[in-house]
Formats: C-alpha cells, structure tokens, sequence
C-alpha cells in the first residue's frame, strides 16, 4: 500500500513539474496546427490559463476538433444519389426546376445550396403530419410499427428504460416475432442511463443494436463533443419521423422537474422518406461497420397512394461536414424573411453571423419573434442563452419565455412559406460539434400550420422586455456573462 502512495505522489510531482510546458506544447498546437474560430482557440487559451491541469483534461475530453474528418460513405448508392443531385442542379441552372411550385420559385438558390453542400435530394411529393404533444408522437408511432411488414429502423439521442421503451419493446418483439428486420441506434452519452442489461435484453429479443461512439470501458466517456443527436424513425420505407422528441416518460410531460413538453416532430409520407432512411444507414454503418447499401430494398419505396404535394429536404450537418449546412440553412432563411420570422429554441448560442443576421431582420422592419424555455435543463447554457437576448431586444427582437414546462422544439418558419423542422438547436454544438439533421420544408400549408401553433404558444410565454430584461440583478448577470464566455465550448 506505501509503494502505491509513492507512486502517485511521484506521479503527481511529475504532472506538476511539467504542467507548463504541457499546457504550452497544447496552446501550441491549438493555435499553429488546428483551423478554429478565433473565439473558440481564445476560450481554449484562457482555459488553459486560468485552470491549469484542468484545461488541459477539459481539452483532452471536449476540445477534439474532427471537423471535416470524412466518416460517412453512401457506397452502392453514391452514383445514383449523385445523378439526381446533378439533373436537379442543372435544372435550377436553367431556371427549369419545375419541382418547385410558384411562391417557392425564391428559394431555389437554397435549394442549390443544399444540392451541392450535403446532397440533400429535392422532393415535392410528400405528405407531413405536425406532432407538438409526446403522447400523441408516441401513440402514432406505436400504431405505424405495429403496420411494420419488413424494416423498423430507429434510432435517437435518448432512450429511457422506462414505460416508453416498454411500450415500444412490447411492439417490436412482436415484429421481430413476423420476420420485420428491427434495429435500435443510439448515442454512448445520451443514452449513459440505461443499462447494458437492457441493451442485452434487446438482443435477446431479436432486435439489432447500434452504439455511436461508445463509451471506454462503457463507462469512461471520451467524446463529450460529437454526439449523435439525430431522432430517426424509417419504417418500412414508407413512413418516417424526425424531430426533437426523444424516448422517455419526460418526453410525455410527466416529468415532475419539467412539467409539460413543448417539443415539434414531424411524421412524413414520400420520397423524403428514402432520404432519413439513407441518413440512418448512413449512421449505423459507421457504428456497427454493417454495410445496408448492398441490400437494395431499403431503398425502393413502393407506390401505396399516399403522396402529398410537401416539398423536403432532408438537411444534415456534424463535425465531419464540409460547412455548417443546418447552420447555413438557418442564415439563409433569415436573410430571406421580409414579413415575419419566429424561432423556437431550448438553445439560442449563435455565432455572430446569425445573431447579426437575426437583428439585421429586426431592424428592417421583419416582424422577428424568438421564443425560449423559462427553465433550464442545462444551466450554463440557459444563462448564456439568457445574455444574448440584450442583443436581440436592442434591435427590436421580441423575446419570449414559454412558462407552459419546458419549450424543446426546433423550429424556424418566415413568411408563411419556409420552414426547418429537426433536431439542431440555435447554437453552436449543433453548428459545428454534434450530428444534426433537420426536414427543410418548402410548403405554405406547412408552414403556416407551425406559425399558428407559435402563435397559440404565445398564450403560455411572458415576453421579456427592455425593462423587465435590465431588471436582473448583479448576480444574474454575473451568470451570463461567465456562461457567454464559455459557450463556445458548450
């Protein structure tokens, strides 16, 4: 036991001995060798500075920079993705994308955009159905698989051991029971609560399971940054959900800690139905090294007389992307708006492009509205959401807080005409350090029926104004500005 003790006292008096010049090789290497934002390499330095030795295992577990690191490969069904992408491309060239009806004719650059930025195939043949309760998401999605007859591919940030999962297991076992090929795809780090008890008892069932970047030693969490925050259902290659819920009893209000959920998901009939099902593919390759592009069926939806008049794209960003694409989507929507634009985030961290963009709308007359949670579930970034609003009211931004429990959803819609619908908050992890994915929707009717359901929102928000926001005391303010300071690192 002594010679123990003398180890770690020398290898304590090691670490501190050499604890600058560790933290000088990083800065270093920070600085010269990594392509960061400013703002971001000045956090890491100040971390560093300020926390030696803790800066440096903060770098070591959150600060991994794998921007741009190609992870994903389409394979098989790269060359077809890519003729569509081509011939729709060409056609907006020409101006002969006739896919796109009239009042949406503006936003074929966007379009383009998506097009070349993350092959984002355009399809205007869809049917889409708006959730905002869990408990409606959820008793839909168990009647949809309960009609599964070959594929129930799921996959989210969070999965719950509890009356939810329950309910779905009790479904799936009996779908694997008929022969439906059934795989469950999740994060390491969102889902850190369940069991591996109960991952073992899926198995056991018949259902495949996929981890994202798991856990060392499925405990030890090395990837903070880089979680796979995408929510995906695909069934049978006919009917699809994406969105913000997750799967827990929380997601169906009864958490006594948040109260109601107020969270936007979206179940889609269509070609676009292919997309999240090539996303999810996509994701479950690379996490279990299975190769689905050599099975050709799931990627033939067949003809069952459903198709809508929706026009999708299925939009996906994550630290390996070139751009920020959900980002970019974002900006371009705001940049459009001429009449109104309303944005619901549980996170609003932008960049300073965004919020520039966000009170540039504002002081040109745009009626912009942007609505937040009135309690944190991360308390850091709740404060730094909270710093950014005096920007916003500066320039004629009218700021909300949703009181009705806690708002969740992701959602951005202008004009009536535009909107995005997915997992991606209105921050910077989503940006650039977590896997998104978000249904771009090119559709009045859509879009509209969001914009109601924010304005029957507003019966449940305080609106913050300049007065009541300069009202905070030293110690609130104290708060958001440490968590503004940190949040590129959030």
């Amino acid at each position: 036991m002594e010679s123990v003790w003398v180890v770690i006292q020398e290898t304590w008096s090691w670490l501190m001995a050499n604890l600058f010049p560790m933290n000088l090789i990083l800065a270093l290497v920070i600085v010269f060798f990594q392509r960061r934002d400013p703002k971001t390499v000045w956090t890491w330095l100040l971390a560093l500075i300020f926390l030696p030795g803790i800066g440096f295992v903060l770098y070591l577990v959150i600060g991994q920079n794998m921007h741009k690191r190609k992870m994903f490969e389409t394979k098989a069904v790269e060359d077809k993705i890519h003729a569509v992408i081509h011939q729709q491309e060409e056609h907006i060239i020409r101006d002969e994308f006739e896919e796109l009806d009239e009042p949406m004719k503006e936003y074929s650059d966007l379009v383009m955009y998506n097009l070349q930025s993350s092959g984002a195939v355009y399809s205007n043949d869809n049917r889409v159905q708006i959730f905002t309760d869990g408990t409606e998401k959820f008793s839909d999605l168990i009647e949809e698989l309960k009609k599964a007859k070959s594929s129930i591919h799921i996959q989210y940030y969070i999965i719950r051991s509890d009356e939810v999962l329950s309910s779905v297991e009790e479904v799936l076992t009996e779908k694997v029971k008929e022969g439906v090929n059934v795989r469950i795809l999740y994060d390491s780090m969102g889902c850190s609560a369940m069991k591996e008890r109960d991952w073992d008892r899926l198995r056991s069932e018949g259902i495949q399971i996929g981890e994202f970047f798991p856990a060392l030693l499925k405990k030890l969490q090395l990837r903070v940054n880089y979680r796979n925050h995408r929510k995906i259902v695909v069934i049978d290659n006919e009917v699809a959900y994406i969105g913000g819920f997750n799967m827990g009893r929380e997601y169906l209000g009864k958490s006594e800690k948040f109260g109601y959920w107020r969270d936007t998901h979206l179940k889609i009939h269509g070609t676009a139905v292919l997309s999240l099902q090539n996303r999810f593919i996509l994701d479950w390759n690379y996490a279990t090294k299975e190769n689905l592009f050599r099975d050709s069926r799931f990627f033939v939806r067949p003809h069952n007389g459903n198709e809508g008049d929706v026009g999708l794209q299925i939009v996906s960003s994550g630290p390996d992307s070139q751009y920020q694409n959900i980002r970019n989507n974002y900006l371009r929507i705001i940049h459009k708006a001429k009449s109104n634009l309303y944005i619901q985030t549980p996170y609003f961290i932008p960049d300073e492009v965004i919020l520039d963009a966000i009170c540039v709308a504002a002081m040109s007359g745009v009626d912009v509205r942007v609505m937040i949670p009135c309690k944190p579930d991360h308390p850091f970034i709740y404060w730094a959401t909270f710093s950014y609003l005096e920007d916003l009211l500066g320039a004629g931004v009218k700021c909300y807080t949703y009181d009705n429990g806690f708002l969740h959803a992701k959602t951005i819609m202008a004009d009536g005409k535009i909107s995005s619908v997915g997992s991606a908050n209105m921050d910077i992890r989503s940006f650039k350090l977590n896997f998104e994915v978000n249904a771009v929707i090119y559709n009045e009717n859509v879009t509209q029926a969001l914009e109601d359901g924010f304005i029957q929102d507003l019966r449940n928000c305080t609106q913050i104004t300049s007065y009541s926001y300069g009202k905070r005391g030293l110690w609130i303010r104290f708060k958001e500005q440490v968590s503004r300071l940190l949040s590129p690192l959030m």
